[in-house]
């Protein structure tokens, strides 16, 4: 397994046909299988104050294949926060542990970066996400919000945890 930076130059290709054998959690949310806009959209969509140059865009590879994808963002919602804007595991690399692994290095990365919490949203559509991010010790912060449109729309729910 290696977890290393995705850039948009050289793995748009490989996130474009990562998202086309895992399109499930984007139809479930989106109502549509992601494109190569959704893709792209991967490497160009953070959330506000975000700084640009501090944010990353990761891969996981088990046995030379993309498995997952993540991206950690410094600034959101507050200065000294660190926020996952998504963290994706192909159907193939589900319950194998390897989503732990993931996110515990990108809590290893807020750490470096100095945050000192770690946000994220999570569907209210995605009860399996819900109940993962719960699990590794993130709070409902009480905040929340509708996002999509017409019979897609879904409530996200921010939530926290310490570093």
């Amino acid at each position: 397994m290696l977890i290393r930076p995705l850039e948009v130059t050289k793995d748009l290709e490989a996130v474009v046909s990562f998202y086309a054998r895992a399109p499930d959690y984007w139809t479930l949310v989106d109502g549509i299988a992601p494109d190569r806009a959704k893709a792209r959209d991967f490497f160009e969509t953070a959330p506000p104050n975000c700084d640009a140059s501090a944010s990353q865009h990761l891969g996981l590879y088990v046995e030379d294949r993309l498995a997952g994808l993540a991206d950690l963002f410094f600034g959101f919602p507050g200065a000294e926060d660190a926020c996952i804007g998504l963290l994706l595991l192909g159907p193939w690399a589900r319950e194998k542990g390897y989503g732990v692994i993931f996110l515990r290095h990108l809590e290893g990365l807020a750490v470096q970066g100095d945050a000192s919490n770690l946000y994220l949203a999570v569907s209210n559509k995605n009860p399996r996400g819900r109940t993962f991010w719960e699990r590794e010790g993130f709070l409902d912060t009480g905040l929340s919000g509708a996002s999509g449109k017409g019979a897609h729309r879904h409530i996200l729910h921010r939530l926290k945890k310490p570093l």
